[in-house]
């Protein structure tokens, strides 16, 4: 029996070098063969948010009122539509909703970084982002480009709330602290700020089955830890350098935007659920995302902007490659927040 999973544990290891290889293989040809003509671009939509309330709350009251409650109701509804049309409505505030869904790789973040050029190029002083954010975390660079791009928008003068109904912790923390006024629900997690690297190692299996694995660098520090080599403590203690120095980035970008924080207390990598986020400070208030975009919207105009990357077969076969390749450790080693 052992000797079954012995060699099911070497055929599985020669199963993921193989799509391995396989995979880098296709992601070269696609690439090399890519036209970038081809690409074509995104597109930009903008919805009112005000018009979705109304109509919804329309719906409801269709249904719950008599017929001539009803027409009571649609006549003083054209009456105000009426009078909002004669008054212009140039000096109203506007606030810009933007979505942004995290993954392990932020790949969210291209389409944030239209949305917000988008909006910055309109937008007033006295508008007002509000961006809805749910992330989890992950790779460093990719979030901290991502909170680069929320970063802008406070740049430009323009008031900035982050809204997490469900989760902002680790790299997505770090895109959420950058914001003027951070709102979370009762129950959402946030915090996490720490920083992590992890891969499985597969050196003594390969010894035992009698597999070398031979690996080539120039530079010291080219690669420390791996999966098939062997490590050293030199190579852990390089990583944890690594980490630590990271760890201290990010604890500075935090502390930056929340200065009241206490850093020690908070910056452990632990979470919270929101109401005990609130009493540390790694929040502003508790609330929803509908009550906040519902309650504005009685005072303000509400636009919902939202841009879509178009990306053809090649593009998303490439993208499902480099994730499958990085999840297995074949990539680039990167820390993850």
């Amino acid at each position: 029996m052992i000797e079954f999973f012995y060699d099911y544990g070497l055929f599985l290891l020669k199963v993921l070098t193989v799509a391995g290889a396989v995979g880098a293989l296709l992601v070269g040809v696609i690439t090399a063969s890519r036209d970038s003509s081809s690409r074509s671009e995104g597109s930009l939509t903008v919805e009112t948010l005000n018009d979705k309330y109304r109509r919804m709350a329309n719906k409801v009251r269709q249904a719950v009122l008599s017929k001539a409650d009803w027409k009571q109701s649609e006549k003083e509804q054209k009456k105000a539509a009426k009078a909002a049309e004669k008054n212009t409505d140039e000096a109203r505030k506007r606030i810009f909703v933007l979505d942004f869904k995290g993954d392990l790789r932020a790949s969210g973040v291209e389409s944030l970084r239209q949305e917000v050029t988008a909006v910055i190029a309109v937008a007033r002083p006295d508008d007002e982002v509000v961006v809805c954010l749910e992330n989890a975390g992950g790779a460093v660079q990719d979030h901290g480009l991502g909170a680069s791009q929320l970063q802008r928008i406070k740049d430009h003068g323009l008031p900035l709330t982050v809204i997490v109904d469900k989760v902002a912790a680790s790299g997505g923390y770090l895109m959420a602290c950058i914001a003027d006024r951070l709102v979370a629900a009762p129950f959402a997690i946030i915090g996490s700020i720490g920083v992590l690297a992890q891969l499985p190692n597969f050196n003594r299996f390969l010894e035992q089955r009698g597999v070398d694995f031979e690996q080539v660098t120039a530079g010291r520090y080219k690669r420390t830890l791996t999966m098939f080599g062997k490590n050293t403590e030199a190579d852990r203690e390089k990583t944890r350098e690594e980490l630590e120095e990271v760890h201290q980035l990010f604890k500075a970008a935090v502390s930056e935007h929340r200065p009241t924080l206490d850093m020690e207390r908070v910056a452990t990598g632990e979470h919270w659920y929101g109401t005990r986020a609130l009493e540390l400070g790694l929040i502003d208030e508790l609330g929803s995302s509908d009550d906040y975009l519902m309650q504005a919207a009685e005072q303000a105009g509400i636009y919902a902007v939202s841009y879509k990357q178009r990306e053809g077969l090649a593009g998303k076969l490439q993208s499902a490659l480099t994730s499958t390749a990085e999840a297995l450790g074949l990539g680039p080693r990167y820390p993850w927040s």
